[in-house]
């Protein structure tokens, strides 16, 4: 299975991992320069890294993650989030053209919700989740 992710995760680098990953990037630099938005930036880094390298890994509720979340989501998808979303959006019709693009079409279209509300969530190993 492993091996299965590794591979999936390279063609995913290939086609659109290494792009998305830099509009997070791009995202988080905002953030870092306007100083009161840091904890913004941490939370565009962190995605940054998922949407890199994917497979293997998933997203789960961080646990106690309230209000200060939710208000921070409203500002994260005014300020950044619906552009990443666009950008994900843009990416799935463009992979989805293709055969072997499918999937990644659709591994995209998963990360809209993300991108769209990053806050109260953590990125985890897909191993170490129980159900």
């Amino acid at each position: 299975m492993k091996l299965v992710q590794l591979i999936l995760n390279i063609l995913w680098v290939v086609l659109c991992g290494f792009w998305m990953a830099l509009g997070y990037l791009l995202a988080a630099l905002i953030c870092f320069i306007l100083i009161i938005t840091i904890p913004f930036g941490i939370a565009s880094l962190r995605l940054a890294g998922y949407v890199l390298w994917p497979f293997g890994r998933t997203v789960v509720d961080k646990p106690g993650a309230g209000a200060g979340s939710l208000i921070g989501n409203i500002i994260w998808f005014v300020f950044a989030g619906w552009w990443l979303a666009i950008g994900h959006i843009a990416t799935s019709i463009a992979l989805a053209v293709t055969i072997i693009g499918l999937p990644f079409a659709w591994a995209n279209l998963k990360l809209v919700p993300l991108s769209l509300f990053p806050l109260g969530h953590e990125v985890v190993d897909a191993d170490d989740v129980t159900s």
